[in-house]
């Protein structure tokens, strides 16, 4: 028996219509070309969160740095320095103290020493 497959077609070309929605000419309008553009898209977007990570960590780093180089210390020795005396605060909010709450890092960079 002949197995007519219009529907199944029509809603895999609806799907990649709708998530080609915004893009331009050939890749909105063309399934081959959308399809192609939707498979980038994806590649790039899986590589970008990954790179959003790794660069909020540079982020923090510099303004932990900043901070610790106002009170007369460096980066790494920061970090050493919690290391040993245990205290276990992450970078993020680390660099948060270091921007918006300058007395409460002082007190983290003096427990360090």
């Amino acid at each position: 028996m002949r197995v007519k497959r219009g529907v199944a077609s029509h809603a895999k070309h609806q799907k990649i219509r709708k998530a080609t929605k915004g893009m331009t000419k050939s890749n909105r309008s063309s399934i081959r070309r959308g399809k192609q553009a939707l498979t980038k898209a994806m590649e790039n977007a899986t590589r970008d969160r990954k790179d959003r990570k790794r660069t909020f960590r540079q982020l923090w780093n510099t303004r932990i740095n900043a901070g610790a180089r106002l009170h007369g210390t460096t980066y790494s020795r920061l970090i050493a320095g919690l290391k040993k005396a245990n205290v276990s605060v992450d970078r993020k909010i680390l660099a948060e103290l270091a921007v918006n709450e300058p007395k409460a890092f002082e007190a983290v960079v003096k427990a360090a020493k």
